[in-house]
């Protein structure tokens, strides 16, 4: 990496956590290495003259102040910077899907973009998933009132979430007693309209949410299991969940190694599959997080086994 630039196109940096952010560990990396660190939003990429550009700030050092950062006046051409980095958070709404397609130009210009945006933009996280369902519980993708119906009562508990949600948002979770189901169902469902995932409850789930990341193909051997707090059954560490750097499991690496290897074929370079004991519930290529905490708890780095794979 040392003379080399480096583009992250995230949140704003205000919205940045540097002490958890696995972008910022990355930006840190990235700068200890010797190579620039740029940074600008969806809306600073433009296409002027055939040509794509983005208007991009500098970070002074993403050690100390990540948000410190100097503009660089001049729109950079993206095909000049050696490689971009897409890191920013879903929703994958319309500004998304353009940015992938105002991305995608720049890679046919010559630009170097990570992850590939026609594979962001070809899978959906959760749907993709189904590409391995042999590994994933009992899943339904569906949007009538009478499939959910049919669902919940195959099972004592079952889990509804949307097929666009992250950080635990809007996921939910119903047995025998619940009275509100079908009025959440009608809800999340936009009066039966969007379609949603259900599948059969997890009891593994109080044991850790696995993230394994994927690093180009192979499966980082230090996962970070997120562990539900306080009679939750979230594991996600933005809904409140603890946690905790583990070693793989056989199955679990098999399993990983097996994903992989579609991953890698689809430009994928980096990815982070979640696991609920040996069964897989989602694939996240998005911006996939984790990487700090396994780094602090164990003081191995994820992020230096990417930049040693580019």
């Amino acid at each position: 990496m040392n003379g080399t630039s480096s583009l992250f196109i995230t949140d704003p940096l205000a919205e940045l956590k540097p002490k958890k952010d696995t972008t910022v560990l990355w930006m840190q990396e990235v700068f200890a290495l010797g190579g620039q660190v740029l940074q600008c939003e969806m809306k600073d990429l433009t296409y002027v003259d055939q040509q794509t550009f983005a208007t991009v700030s500098e970070i002074k050092d993403p050690n100390n102040h990540p948000q410190d950062s100097n503009k660089i006046e001049t729109p950079m051409l993206l095909k000049n910077i050696n490689y971009i980095f897409m890191r920013k958070d879903p929703p994958v709404d319309e500004n998304y899907i353009n940015a992938l397609h105002m991305l995608a130009q720049a890679e046919s210009e010559g630009a170097n973009v990570i992850n590939k945006p026609a594979a962001l933009q070809k899978f959906n996280e959760k749907i993709f998933a189904l590409r391995f369902a042999k590994w994933m519980p009992d899943t339904r993708v569906i949007c009538k009132e009478e499939d959910f119906i049919v669902f919940k009562n195959k099972y004592p508990i079952i889990i509804l979430k949307p097929l666009d949600g992250m950080g635990g948002d809007s996921i939910y979770k119903f047995d025998e007693t619940s009275e509100d189901h079908l009025e959440i169902f009608k809800s999340l469902t936009n009066n039966f309209q969007t379609m949603v995932m259900v599948q059969n409850f997890l009891p593994e789930i109080y044991n850790g949410d696995y993230r394994i990341l994927i690093i180009h193909g192979e499966p980082f051997p230090i996962a970070l299991a997120r562990v539900p707090q306080d009679g939750s059954f979230k594991g996600n560490l933005a809904a409140g969940g603890k946690g905790e750097a583990r070693e793989l499991n056989s199955e679990q690496m098999a399993i990983s190694k097996e994903i992989g290897k579609l991953l890698l074929a689809e430009g994928i370079i980096f990815a982070g599959i979640d696991m609920i004991g040996n069964h897989l519930t989602e694939i996240n290529i998005t911006s996939p997080t984790g990487a700090r905490e396994i780094l602090t708890q164990t003081q191995q780095n994820p992020i230096q086994a990417l930049l040693k794979s580019l």
